[in-house]
């Protein structure tokens, strides 16, 4: 079973900055392409950092007002986050303004492990690199929603040859499997319960599967036995012991 690639639902027209581009430029990139950031690049194409809408945010509230009493805190007694927006409340360049290090994603990494990234540092958009850490292409949170657009029969389709004959080595026709909206209902009898456990999980991991109902029965519970007792009964429990 495999997921969908980042690389096969990236945009690889790719609006990017340098480190030199004027902080005006920046804005006029951003309004004009209708996006909400864009990645920094050296002369190789490498990423050096991102700026998104907030790090232009950050540079308009803290940029000093010309009638307000002028403050005398240095610099060098701030935290590193007051640093940061101290500098960046000067910046005129994207070298200034951007967010570094840059959180990337390799367009060979899954569409999963996209969103993962994304989830975990609560942004919108992740640059794309190739084998050679250069710029590729963007992808964005719409990007990767694609996924759920996957048609009912190509699910269907994925559940059967995967999970069904690839990984349980059952007949085609087996179990029944229907798929309407994304939710695949399982249904028909199997050998052992823990091949019914597997098929559902595998089912669940499948890219745009919405939801999974499990009509499954089985024939031997061998809930009880042993890992050791469980390899004599199929490669399928290899499969139970790894989810």
């Amino acid at each position: 079973m495999r997921h969908n690639k980042v690389g096969s639902v990236m945009t690889t027209e790719v609006v990017r900055a340098t480190y030199g581009t004027p902080f005006k430029e920046v804005a006029r990139l951003l309004d004009q392409h209708r996006i909400s950031g864009l990645p920094v690049v050296d002369d190789d194409d490498k990423v050096i950092g991102v700026i998104s809408e907030t790090d232009l945010m950050v540079r308009q509230a803290e940029a000093p007002d010309p009638f307000a009493p002028k403050k005398h805190a240095r610099l060098a007694g701030m935290t590193r986050a007051g640093r940061t927006r101290a500098v960046k409340a000067g910046a005129r360049t994207a070298g200034q303004l951007m967010s570094e290090p840059p959180v990337t994603v390799q367009a060979d990494d899954t569409i999963v492990e996209a969103a993962r990234a994304m989830a975990r540092n609560h942004i919108e958009r992740l640059p794309v690199l190739d084998e050679e850490q250069r710029l590729v292409g963007i992808v964005t949170r719409r990007d990767l929603l694609q996924v759920f657009l996957r048609p009912d029969t190509e699910i269907r389709k994925e559940v059967v040859d995967e999970v069904l004959v690839r990984a349980l080595w059952l007949p085609p026709r087996g179990i029944d499997v229907s798929v309407t909206e994304g939710v695949v209902t399982l249904s028909g009898q199997m050998e052992r319960k823990s091949e019914t456990e597997i098929a559902v999980s595998m089912t669940r991991q499948i890219d745009g599967v919405v939801a999974v109902v499990d009509k499954l029965t089985h024939r031997l519970d061998d809930a009880h036995l042993r890992p050791q007792e469980q390899a004599l009964h199929g490669v399928a429990d290899d499969w139970l012991r790894r989810l």
